[in-house]
């Protein structure tokens, strides 16, 4: 069946669902006002407002419903009724920037309006997102969404040493009014205090690259849009972490044809002051899953520009993260990128853009592969030239058979074994030494052990229920599960002694410690091999 008429099937089900107590209200929130929005950009305004309407019926102040109705109105050019649905949105909390964001094509009959003009004097502000700081040891990177194209500077103090860095560039409309501004000759492990279009902040550079060193990192995926649960960003950043890994599924998408539905829902998470707090303060690494690429269990295929939408779906992720690189770039796009702390290397994969599945054009593929060739050419390439005490493979999608049951699982690393199996006989053939897998994907923490014909066994760490609702079930083959609340991966690591460790923890939204796993370097070759 083409994959077309696949999604019409999936969104008539969605949409016959009810919205009761045990339903799609509660399961799946994140994806009733998403698709709302979608069916807008169809020209089917009314069926929104309905959808809209009956959830209001038993959540009478949910902001999102308000926000989908504004939109709904407007585009119907109804503007006084999307003016009061604006209204009842601020009233009730919800932060003004969501409606100067946009999507901005759907709003733009609203926004140049008197009256909405009025409202902005009144509540806009200039920076709509942001800021958001990823950091090397010795560089930071600073990503800001405005309202309007404009130019902004960055401003760094280090409270240790005087003198101030300073960086400046232009948010553009080509970059959904964003710009990512970058400040190099930092000291390492150094506390920075930071101003930049009015907002202040500080931020930690990561410890000096290639030394023995001491620090903690998190880690997850599964973050849906739940408002009940966006206090999980709160939870992360009372940690004070060195960093932290969004592994996949960070906003849930699944739209890939649908710029303003990709937008819509990376503008809901950037305006949540919890979030903003958390990534203005805490360096942020990201890679995606099939939900922010494409739809559940989708997949690109080998080529770069096919399908259609691949470039544009990854520029947009491209516009709303700050990672060092983004694959290949324009000539080999794609989301994986490296990056060290300490003596520490991490290798964040993209488990969609060059995903094969089991038959191409009717022809059974053999050997199915999930990180395509030049992907795989530059993993192999920079484990044979890392020198790092640890070296942590991310993948958004689980390595250990077992993980994922059932033909579910031919999404995982499991349904493709054999290139699965050609990397770890590659770790075995070139001894590369302490090696750790982390993951997202399933709706749970755990903890997993992976033997191997050869070499050491490799132990997996996977968490993906940040702030999702609907859960998966802990497996009987893994070391240990968590799955009663949402949670996240936390990494602790010593390089310094005679023996370095990791310690695992699954902590809760709540910010309890739920299982602990210390593993030393020792157990990762040295032994084994």
């Amino acid at each position: 069946m083409p994959r077309s008429r696949q999604a019409v099937i999936v969104l008539a089900a969605l949409f016959s669902l009810p919205f009761g107590p045990m339903s799609l209200g509660v399961e799946q929130y994140k994806k009733i006002p998403r698709e709302s929005i979608a069916r807008i950009v169809d020209g089917q305004p009314d069926k929104a407002i309905r959808t809209s309407e009956d959830y209001l019926k038993e959540h009478p102040t949910d902001l999102e419903s308000f926000f989908v109705l504004a939109v709904a109105h407007t585009h119907k050019g109804e503007i006084e009724k999307a003016l009061h649905y604006v209204n009842k949105a601020i009233d009730g909390g919800l932060p003004f920037e969501r409606f100067q964001a946009g999507p901005r094509d759907l709003l733009e009959p609203l926004t140049r309006t008197k009256a909405f003009k009025t409202l902005a004097k009144k509540h806009g502000k200039s920076l709509l997102h942001g800021p958001l700081i990823s950091a090397t040891d010795t560089a930071v990177r600073c990503w800001v969404r405005t309202a309007r194209p404009i130019e902004v500077t960055l401003h760094l103090r280090a409270k240790s040493a005087p003198g101030v860095k300073e960086a400046s560039g232009r948010t553009e409309e080509a970059h959904d009014f964003t710009t990512v501004l970058s400040v190099e000759g930092l000291e390492p492990d150094t506390l920075y205090n930071y101003k930049v279009a009015g907002r202040e902040g500080r931020f930690r550079t990561l410890p000096k690259q290639g030394k023995p060193g001491r620090f903690t990192i998190g880690f997850g995926g599964g973050a849906g849009f739940t408002p009940q649960y966006e206090r999980m960003w709160n939870t992360i950043r009372s940690r004070d972490l060195t960093a932290f890994l969004f592994l996949g599924d960070n906003v849930y998408i699944d739209n890939p044809t649908r710029q303003a539905v990709q937008k819509y829902c990376y503008y809901r998470r950037q305006s949540r002051p919890e979030f903003r707090q958390f990534v203005a303060g805490t360096p942020i690494f990201a890679i995606w899953d099939d939900h922010d690429f494409t739809t559940d269990d989708g997949w690109g295929g080998p080529d770069i520009h096919d399908p259609a939408w691949k470039i544009p779906v990854w520029r947009t992720f491209r516009d709303n993260w700050a990672n060092p690189y983004y694959g290949g770039g324009e000539k080999q796009p794609g989301c994986w990128f490296d990056f060290a702390i300490a003596d520490v290397d991490f290798f964040m994969l993209d488990g969609r853009y060059y995903r094969e599945k089991g038959r191409r054009q009717g022809i059974k593929v053999e050997r199915p592969s999930m990180l395509g060739k030049a992907q795989k050419r530059w993993l192999f390439d920079k484990l044979t030239s890392s020198k790092a005490t640890f070296k942590v493979l991310a993948s958004p999608v689980p390595w250990a058979p077992g993980a994922k049951p059932g033909r579910g699982g031919m999404d995982t690393w499991e349904g493709f074994h054999e290139e699965r199996d050609e990397i770890f006989a590659f770790l075995a053939r070139h001894k590369i030494e302490g090696v750790l897998l982390i993951s997202a994907d399933r709706h749970r923490s755990d903890a997993w052990k992976i033997e191997r014909p050869e070499g050491y066994p490799l132990y997996e760490f996977e968490s993906s229920r940040l702030t999702n609702i609907h859960t998966h079930p802990i497996m009987p083959g893994s070391l240990f599960g968590y799955n009663k609340t949402c949670s996240f991966g936390h990494l602790s690591f010593d390089t310094t002694t005679q023996d370095p460790t990791v310690t695992y923890r699954v902590i809760t939204i709540d910010n309890e410690v739920m299982h602990t796993f210390k593993l030393p370097r020792s157990q990762l070759g040295h032994a084994g091999q």
